[in-house]
């Protein structure tokens, strides 16, 4: 088997490559440093030439709903567009939770990617991961104030990269779901705590206020839009390992 990744260079992008390879399949790696640019469609045709899956975890530059959205819907039709023209079997792309109930946002934006894949000619599955446990720092960081850390009220499966990245490579070598398959961390945990814990292991313990106006991702949410169905498939990782790792 022959699996293209684009993206290969990111978070997600370089553990699924190596979790691929876990598999013994043919791993291709592309990204603009291999002279692939999915926002153009420069070298896609090429190197999209005898795959049989495409893995697709690029991101956008910016969770800006506008630039978001620009970005997904521009390189997500040039990579299914390579993709069909390359006979490929399976287009397997990384999603969030929530996607299908929230409507601003990144969220928006990975709405209208994961829309493209299904009115594609291609089989295609997609893998939708909760909030990276690298999320709540940054959430953090963009709801510091003069008074603390406002940040939503919301109940978390916080995710480690490396199990999103085990559920695509699993997906990704079997057949096309022609849906979504969700995957999620293993316990569900307040944000306010997240960060909290997150802010003491930085060093900058202080206060945490929940501000239901705070927006996450560029979304204001309710409190339980993030959390997964019961079919989730649930990683390993939890978050107080992934700081410790650090």
């Amino acid at each position: 088997m022959r699996v293209v990744v684009a993206g290969a260079t990111g978070l997600i992008g370089s553990r699924t490559v190596a979790r691929l390879r876990d598999h013994g399949v043919e791993v291709v790696p592309v990204s603009r440093g291999e002279g692939v640019d999915v926002s153009t469609g420069q070298g896609l045709d090429r190197a999209l030439r005898g795959a049989e899956v495409v893995v697709d975890v690029t991101d956008a530059p910016s969770r800006r709903q506008e630039t978001s959205t620009a970005f997904f819907t521009t390189a997500t039709g040039n990579v299914l567009k390579a993709a069909a023209a390359a006979d490929v079997e399976h287009y397997v792309a990384l999603s969030v939770v929530g996607a299908d109930r929230i409507g601003s946002g990144y969220f928006r934006a990975k709405a209208a990617q994961e829309d493209l894949a299904r009115h594609t000619t291609v089989p295609y599955s997609v893998v939708r991961a909760t909030p990276f446990h690298e999320s709540v720092e940054a959430a953090a960081a963009a709801g510091t104030r003069p008074d603390g850390v406002h940040v939503p009220p919301l109940s978390l499966r916080p995710v480690s990269a490396d199990d999103v990245a085990a559920a695509v490579a699993h997906v990704a070598v079997g057949l096309p779901q022609f849906g979504v398959v969700e995957t999620a961390g293993p316990e569900e945990l307040r944000l306010e705590d997240l960060t909290a814990e997150v802010l003491n292991f930085l060093g900058r313990p202080g206060p945490v206020i929940t501000d239901s106006l705070a927006p996450f991702f560029g979304a204001v949410l309710e409190e339980r839009d993030l959390l997964p169905g019961p079919d989730a498939r649930l990683g390993h990782h939890t978050f107080t390992q992934w700081l410790k790792s650090r």
